[in-house]
């Protein structure tokens, strides 16, 4: 795949075949992620990568610990507010999207409820990577920057392979359970995990493609002839 078949190709993936992935591929794809460009080579992303107990600990724990009420406990600040303006515009919109897509009705509560739990248990995919920042740099916003791009290379890598992933802040709202049963260091910071494994091909969400503003809205070009 060229990279532009690639980009095309990338789906936030919610929906997983019962089949595991093996080490060796994991590989592969943390090997081609690790080529993003880090402010001078200072490469301060680690990714843990769990399957098997370990991640079902980590489903359980988080599950349970949302379910019953408890304050979400991530390691990196979150906007007080939340998203607001078109950013919570556009956070709507592919809520929309997939749950039309799933036939979920506005006032279906208990698959609404069933969809937010799907989020916290990682959507059950094989795989979770958690993303972590080396702590020393944890209130350097360039690492933080470093640390997403890293990500979207991952992603990218996991797509060339043919795995399907997700981005999912949902699975480390309980970091600290993350923490114990992933065995992150204490001298990482948890940033996000990537849900990751091979797409169901029958789960209707996947096949949802995000809508995108116009170029013109998020681009400006200046010096250029007309």
């Amino acid at each position: 795949m060229d990279f532009e078949a690639i980009v095309g190709a990338r789906r936030s993936t919610r929906g997983y075949l019962d089949k595991p992935v093996t080490k060796e591929l994991m590989t592969e794809v943390i090997d081609l992620a690790q080529r993003a460009p880090s402010s001078m080579n200072t490469q301060p992303w680690n990714f843990h990568v769990l399957t098997g107990p370990p991640l079902e600990e980590v489903r359980t724990g988080n599950t349970e610990r949302m379910l019953a009420g408890a304050a979400i406990d991530r390691e990196i600040k979150m906007a007080d507010h939340g998203y607001q303006g078109i950013h919570r515009e556009r956070q709507i919109g592919i809520a929309v999207q997939l749950f039309e897509a799933m036939g979920i009705e506005r006032d279906d509560k208990t698959r609404r409820q069933d969809w937010v739990m799907r989020g916290f248990r990682q959507f059950d995919a094989p795989v979770s990577v958690v993303v972590t920042l080396d702590k020393e740099l944890a209130d350097d916003t360039i690492a933080h920057f470093d640390c997403g791009a890293a990500t979207y290379g991952l992603v990218l890598a996991a797509t060339s392979k043919g795995l399907g992933c997700v981005i999912n802040g949902q699975g480390i709202m309980q970091s600290s359970v993350v923490r114990e049963h992933g065995n992150i260091p204490e001298d990482e910071v948890i940033m996000t995990c990537v849900a990751m494994g091979w797409p169901d091909p029958d789960f209707v969400a996947n096949d949802v493609v995000s809508r995108r503003a116009a170029n013109e809205e998020i681009a400006s070009y200046v010096g250029f002839e007309d």
